[in-house]
C-alpha cells in the first residue's frame, strides 16, 4: 500500500489562526475532520443532528465562545437572591459585546421553547468580526440573518422571542452538548453535515492529518474516475 503521504506533501501547513481557518474553508469539511478524529479517538464530538445551518452555503469554522442560558418563567422576577436575574436577557449583552475575531459563540441550557439568535445579535457578531453562531435551539429573524450571510446553525426557525423565557447566565465557561463536552478555544467546526468540535488539545494532529486526507482523497477519486476500481483504490491509497 502506497501511504497517503508519499502522495501529498506534509509540514506545517499554517502559522496563525487566519492560515489556518483560511485552509479549513477551502479545503475542509465536517465528514473527513470527523474522520480523522474517530480515528483518533475521539469518537464523540459531532453535536446534536438537529442543529443545522440555515442555508445549506453556510460553514463556519472559529474558536468556541461558549454561553449558558437558562429558563426564567418572567421577565423581570420579584424576589429571589440572584440579581442577575433582573437583568434584561441577563448577561446575553455582555456576552455578545464580548466576542472576539474568529469566535463563534456556542450556547445550551435552554429548553426549545425559544430563540436563542437573531438578526440584530448577527449584526453585532458580524461587526465584531465573529465567525458564527451555533445554538442548541432555535433562532429567528431569518430573512436577516440570511441577507447578512452569517453563519448560524441552530434547529430551525422560530420566531418566539427569550427575553421573558430565558437569560444568559454565564459565558467563557465549559459546556456540554449533546454529551459533546466544549471548552473555551476549542475548534467549531459546521456545515451542511452538521456541527463538531475539535480539543483545542489536538487540533494541531487533526487538522494536519485531515489536510492530508482531503488532498488524498482528491487523488483517489481521480484514479476512480480513470477507471481503477474502489476496492483497488482502497488497497493501494488506504482512502475510501
Amino acid at each position: 500500500m502506497v501511504t497517503i503521504q508519499e502522495q501529498v506533501h506534509i509540514g506545517p501547513y499554517w502559522k496563525n489562526d487566519d492560515e489556518l481557518f483560511g485552509i479549513v474553508r477551502k479545503e475542509l469539511y465536517t465528514a473527513v475532520v470527523g474522520d480523522i478524529m474517530d480515528k483518533m479517538g475521539l469518537v464523540h464530538q459531532f453535536l446534536s443532528p438537529r442543529i443545522q445551518p440555515l442555508d445549506a452555503a453556510m460553514f463556519v469554522v472559529g474558536r468556541a465562545m461558549p454561553v449558558l442560558e437558562a429558563d426564567v418563567f418572567c421577565e423581570f422576577p420579584t424576589g429571589g437572591n440572584n440579581a442577575l436575574l433582573a437583568k434584561p436577557f441577563g448577561l446575553m449583552l455582555e456576552a455578545l459585546d464580548d466576542l472576539k475575531k474568529n469566535e463563534v459563540y456556542i450556547c445550551t441550557g435552554a429548553s426549545p421553547s425559544y430563540a436563542l439568535w437573531g438578526e440584530l445579535m448577527s449584526t453585532r457578531a458580524q461587526m465584531l468580526g465573529a465567525a458564527g453562531a451555533v445554538v442548541d435551539g432555535y433562532s429567528r429573524d431569518t430573512r436577516g440573518i440570511l441577507d447578512l450571510h452569517f453563519p448560524t446553525f441552530s434547529y430551525g426557525r422560530y420566531a418566539q422571542d427569550q427575553a421573558p423565557r430565558g437569560k444568559v447566565i454565564d459565558f467563557r465557561m465549559p459546556l456540554e452538548i449533546n454529551g459533546v463536552k466544549i471548552m473555551p478555544g476549542d475548534i467549531v467546526l459546521g456545515d451542511i453535515d452538521g456541527v463538531c468540535i475539535i480539543p483545542a488539545a489536538a487540533e494541531k494532529e487533526v487538522f494536519s492529518l485531515a489536510i492530508e486526507k482531503a488532498r488524498g482523497e482528491k487523488i483517489v477519486q481521480q484514479k476512480i474516475l480513470e477507471g481503477m476500481s474502489a476496492k483497488d483504490a482502497f488497497e493501494k491509497y488506504g482512502i475510501m
